[in-house]
């Protein structure tokens, strides 16, 4: 873990920071999670299977109807579409959005 004193830039610290990185995992919203779903071309059942969690979890999620969907099935989702190149990008007066990380290469 690194320390003020010892980095200039706040947000290099913050990223590094066990605590912050589980305290935000698992904010993407229900339009981002559809959107990286779309630009992946994935179906529910898809992310559900390589989240290691459920078809209804998903369903539940993107619906936002039901019972509430667990942080710790928020975080899986979010990390697996990471894995999968996916950047979340947060309001920055811009507005929510996704794009992928990397540009794709073409086949």
């Amino acid at each position: 873990m690194l320390f003020f004193g010892e980095c200039s830039d706040p947000k290099r610290i913050i990223q590094n920071d066990p605590f912050w990185v589980k305290k935000n995992f698992g904010k993407m919203t229900i339009e981002q999670l559809r959107a990286a779903r779309g630009l992946l071309g994935w179906s529910q059942s898809e992310l559900a299977e390589r989240a290691g969690l459920s078809h209804p979890t998903v369903k539940r999620f993107e619906s936002g109807k039901g019972p509430r969907v667990s942080e710790e099935a928020r975080a899986r989702l979010q990390k697996t579409l990471e894995s999968a190149g996916i950047e979340f990008i947060e309001e920055n007066g811009g507005g929510l959005g996704v794009r992928f990380r990397k540009p794709r290469k073409l086949k």
